[in-house]
Protein backbone atom coordinates (compact mmCIF):
# COMPACT_ATOMS: atom_id res chain seq x y z
CA UNK A 1 0.00 0.00 0.00
CA UNK A 2 1.28 3.71 -1.12
CA UNK A 3 1.19 6.33 1.32
CA UNK A 4 -1.13 8.50 -0.70
CA UNK A 5 -3.24 5.20 -0.68
CA UNK A 6 -3.12 4.78 3.51
CA UNK A 7 -4.41 8.74 3.13
CA UNK A 8 -7.34 7.59 1.75
CA UNK A 9 -7.78 4.84 3.37
CA UNK A 10 -7.91 7.02 6.96
CA UNK A 11 -10.46 9.40 5.40
CA UNK A 12 -12.86 7.18 4.71
CA UNK A 13 -12.79 5.60 8.64
CA UNK A 14 -15.01 8.50 9.94
CA UNK A 15 -18.18 10.11 8.22
CA UNK A 16 -20.13 13.32 8.60
CA UNK A 17 -22.41 12.87 11.46
CA UNK A 18 -26.02 12.29 10.33
CA UNK A 19 -29.85 12.43 11.96
CA UNK A 20 -33.19 13.34 10.54
CA UNK A 21 -35.60 16.00 12.54
CA UNK A 22 -38.91 17.27 11.80
CA UNK A 23 -39.45 21.11 12.25
CA UNK A 24 -40.99 24.16 10.61
CA UNK A 25 -37.79 24.82 7.81
CA UNK A 26 -34.77 24.11 6.66
CA UNK A 27 -33.23 26.84 8.76
CA UNK A 28 -34.21 25.85 12.15
CA UNK A 29 -33.23 22.34 11.38
CA UNK A 30 -29.83 23.43 10.37
CA UNK A 31 -29.81 25.49 13.65
CA UNK A 32 -31.05 22.38 15.66
CA UNK A 33 -28.21 20.52 14.59
CA UNK A 34 -25.70 22.95 15.05
CA UNK A 35 -26.27 23.65 18.94
CA UNK A 36 -26.45 19.90 19.00
CA UNK A 37 -23.70 19.48 17.78
CA UNK A 38 -21.65 22.48 19.05
CA UNK A 39 -20.60 23.86 15.67
CA UNK A 40 -21.94 26.60 13.44
CA UNK A 41 -24.96 26.14 11.00
CA UNK A 42 -22.30 26.59 7.86
CA UNK A 43 -20.73 23.51 9.01
CA UNK A 44 -24.19 21.41 8.71
CA UNK A 45 -25.93 20.87 5.45
CA UNK A 46 -29.58 19.72 5.09
CA UNK A 47 -31.71 17.91 2.79
CA UNK A 48 -35.51 17.72 2.83
CA UNK A 49 -36.97 14.31 2.83
CA UNK A 50 -40.73 15.17 2.97
CA UNK A 51 -41.61 19.02 2.80
CA UNK A 52 -44.63 18.39 4.93
CA UNK A 53 -47.29 19.75 1.96
CA UNK A 54 -50.73 17.31 1.41
CA UNK A 55 -53.42 17.31 -0.24
CA UNK A 56 -54.40 20.46 -2.65
CA UNK A 57 -51.11 21.83 -1.16
CA UNK A 58 -52.18 22.42 2.08
CA UNK A 59 -49.10 22.58 5.13
CA UNK A 60 -50.31 19.17 7.30
CA UNK A 61 -47.08 17.81 9.64
CA UNK A 62 -43.82 19.53 9.66
CA UNK A 63 -41.01 19.10 7.41
CA UNK A 64 -38.95 16.02 7.46
CA UNK A 65 -35.05 16.82 6.70
CA UNK A 66 -32.29 15.17 7.47
CA UNK A 67 -29.40 17.25 8.39
CA UNK A 68 -25.87 16.29 8.45
CA UNK A 69 -22.05 17.28 9.24
CA UNK A 70 -19.87 18.86 6.20
CA UNK A 71 -17.01 16.66 7.30
CA UNK A 72 -16.68 14.25 10.65
CA UNK A 73 -17.64 15.71 13.39
CA UNK A 74 -14.40 15.08 15.27
CA UNK A 75 -12.02 17.07 13.15
CA UNK A 76 -14.76 19.79 12.77
CA UNK A 77 -14.07 20.02 16.93
CA UNK A 78 -10.97 19.78 16.55
CA UNK A 79 -11.06 22.74 14.07
CA UNK A 80 -12.68 24.90 16.20
CA UNK A 81 -10.63 24.52 18.97
CA UNK A 82 -7.38 25.04 17.00
CA UNK A 83 -9.27 28.16 15.64
CA UNK A 84 -9.98 29.16 19.71
CA UNK A 85 -6.38 28.23 20.32
CA UNK A 86 -4.59 30.33 17.51
CA UNK A 87 -7.16 33.59 18.37
CA UNK A 88 -6.56 33.78 22.13
CA UNK A 89 -2.46 33.33 21.10
CA UNK A 90 -2.84 36.93 18.74
CA UNK A 91 -1.14 34.63 15.86
CA UNK A 92 -2.66 35.44 11.91
CA UNK A 93 -3.36 31.92 11.46
CA UNK A 94 -6.65 30.28 10.74
CA UNK A 95 -7.49 26.75 10.85
CA UNK A 96 -9.74 24.88 7.58
CA UNK A 97 -10.34 21.20 6.88
CA UNK A 98 -9.40 20.17 3.30
CA UNK A 99 -10.36 16.72 1.13
CA UNK A 100 -8.42 14.69 3.28
CA UNK A 101 -9.62 15.59 6.68
CA UNK A 102 -6.31 17.00 6.99
CA UNK A 103 -6.62 20.22 9.31
CA UNK A 104 -4.30 23.07 7.69
CA UNK A 105 -2.99 26.24 8.90
CA UNK A 106 -2.72 29.04 6.91
CA UNK A 107 -1.82 32.74 7.80
CA UNK A 108 1.31 35.15 8.04
CA UNK A 109 2.53 33.04 11.35
CA UNK A 110 3.17 29.71 9.60
CA UNK A 111 6.72 30.05 10.99
CA UNK A 112 5.96 30.17 13.94
CA UNK A 113 3.43 27.59 14.70
CA UNK A 114 5.53 25.46 12.64
CA UNK A 115 8.87 25.52 14.48
CA UNK A 116 12.10 24.04 14.34
CA UNK A 117 11.64 21.22 12.51
CA UNK A 118 7.99 20.90 13.22
CA UNK A 119 8.35 20.78 16.73
CA UNK A 120 5.56 23.31 17.37
CA UNK A 121 3.41 21.92 14.85
CA UNK A 122 3.32 18.33 16.27
CA UNK A 123 2.46 19.72 19.60
CA UNK A 124 -0.24 21.13 18.45
CA UNK A 125 -1.70 17.83 17.04
CA UNK A 126 -0.56 15.92 19.95
CA UNK A 127 -2.85 18.42 22.35
CA UNK A 128 -5.70 18.11 19.78
CA UNK A 129 -5.41 14.68 19.63
CA UNK A 130 -5.55 14.45 23.44
CA UNK A 131 -8.23 15.94 23.91
CA UNK A 132 -10.68 14.76 21.25
CA UNK A 133 -9.58 11.47 19.94
CA UNK A 134 -11.14 9.58 22.90
CA UNK A 135 -11.41 6.07 20.19
CA UNK A 136 -8.07 4.46 20.06
CA UNK A 137 -9.48 2.63 16.81
CA UNK A 138 -10.37 6.08 14.98
CA UNK A 139 -7.32 7.57 12.86
CA UNK A 140 -5.76 10.36 14.46
CA UNK A 141 -5.96 14.12 13.75
CA UNK A 142 -3.60 15.44 11.44
CA UNK A 143 -2.44 18.97 11.39
CA UNK A 144 -0.19 20.52 8.37
CA UNK A 145 0.45 24.28 8.16
CA UNK A 146 2.22 26.23 4.76
CA UNK A 147 2.58 22.79 3.05
CA UNK A 148 4.96 21.80 5.79
CA UNK A 149 4.42 17.94 5.84
CA UNK A 150 4.21 17.84 2.11
CA UNK A 151 7.83 18.96 2.21
CA UNK A 152 8.69 16.77 5.28
CA UNK A 153 7.55 13.73 3.22
CA UNK A 154 9.74 14.72 0.32
CA UNK A 155 12.65 15.06 3.08
CA UNK A 156 12.04 11.83 4.58
CA UNK A 157 11.48 9.87 1.77
CA UNK A 158 15.39 11.03 0.70
CA UNK A 159 16.40 9.96 3.89
CA UNK A 160 15.29 6.68 3.95
CA UNK A 161 16.71 6.18 0.37
CA UNK A 162 19.78 7.36 2.00
CA UNK A 163 20.24 5.39 5.03
CA UNK A 164 18.86 2.25 2.67
CA UNK A 165 22.26 2.76 0.64
CA UNK A 166 24.10 3.12 3.70
CA UNK A 167 22.92 -0.18 5.40
CA UNK A 168 23.64 -1.95 2.72
CA UNK A 169 27.01 -0.45 2.00
CA UNK A 170 28.18 -1.10 5.32
CA UNK A 171 26.12 -4.19 6.19
CA UNK A 172 25.32 -2.62 9.58
CA UNK A 173 22.31 -1.45 11.18
CA UNK A 174 21.50 2.59 11.61
CA UNK A 175 19.08 4.16 13.72
CA UNK A 176 17.10 7.38 12.97
CA UNK A 177 15.74 9.78 15.38
CA UNK A 178 12.79 9.85 16.92
CA UNK A 179 9.58 10.53 15.21
CA UNK A 180 6.72 10.85 14.86
CA UNK A 181 4.23 7.69 14.11
CA UNK A 182 3.21 9.75 11.14
CA UNK A 183 7.22 10.01 10.14
CA UNK A 184 8.34 6.31 10.90
CA UNK A 185 5.19 5.35 8.49
CA UNK A 186 6.59 7.24 5.79
CA UNK A 187 10.11 5.61 6.52
CA UNK A 188 8.80 2.18 6.65
CA UNK A 189 6.92 2.79 3.12
CA UNK A 190 9.65 3.92 1.03
CA UNK A 191 12.23 1.09 2.32
CA UNK A 192 9.12 -1.44 2.79
CA UNK A 193 10.39 -3.06 -1.35
CA UNK A 194 14.00 -2.69 -1.03
CA UNK A 195 15.46 -5.92 -1.36
CA UNK A 196 18.11 -7.18 1.69
CA UNK A 197 16.43 -3.63 3.86
CA UNK A 198 14.79 -4.46 6.91
CA UNK A 199 12.69 -1.39 9.47
CA UNK A 200 11.62 -1.97 12.62
CA UNK A 201 10.12 0.38 15.21
CA UNK A 202 11.81 0.74 18.44
CA UNK A 203 11.86 2.26 21.79
CA UNK A 204 8.46 3.95 23.95
CA UNK A 205 6.67 7.25 22.68
CA UNK A 206 7.80 9.72 22.33
CA UNK A 207 11.37 9.08 21.44
CA UNK A 208 10.46 5.64 19.23
CA UNK A 209 12.38 5.21 16.50
CA UNK A 210 13.30 3.43 13.60
CA UNK A 211 15.88 1.18 12.90
CA UNK A 212 17.20 0.05 9.30
CA UNK A 213 18.73 -3.44 9.13
CA UNK A 214 20.20 -5.18 6.58
CA UNK A 215 18.09 -8.53 6.01
CA UNK A 216 19.02 -11.71 7.66
CA UNK A 217 21.36 -10.09 10.06
CA UNK A 218 19.59 -11.42 13.60
CA UNK A 219 22.53 -11.98 15.33
CA UNK A 220 23.90 -8.41 14.74
CA UNK A 221 20.84 -7.07 15.45
CA UNK A 222 20.51 -8.61 18.45
CA UNK A 223 24.19 -7.16 19.46
CA UNK A 224 23.02 -3.67 17.78
CA UNK A 225 19.90 -3.56 20.37
CA UNK A 226 22.19 -3.84 23.50
CA UNK A 227 24.54 -1.20 22.29
CA UNK A 228 23.23 2.46 21.92
CA UNK A 229 22.82 3.21 18.09
CA UNK A 230 24.18 6.20 17.15
CA UNK A 231 21.59 8.63 15.89
CA UNK A 232 20.73 10.86 12.52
Amino acid sequence: MTIQEIKESEAKKLVPESMILETKSVESALETAAGLWKLKPQDVEATVLDDGKRLFGLLGKRMKIRVSTIAPLIYLQARDFANSILSQSELDLEAGIDDSNTINLEGSDSAIVIGRHGETLKAFEFLVNLIYRTDQSSPKIRFDCAGYRARREESLIHLAESVAREVLHKRAPVSLEPMSSWERRIIHLAIQDKRDIMTSSEGEEPLRKIVVYPSGHTERRRNFRRRRPRSY
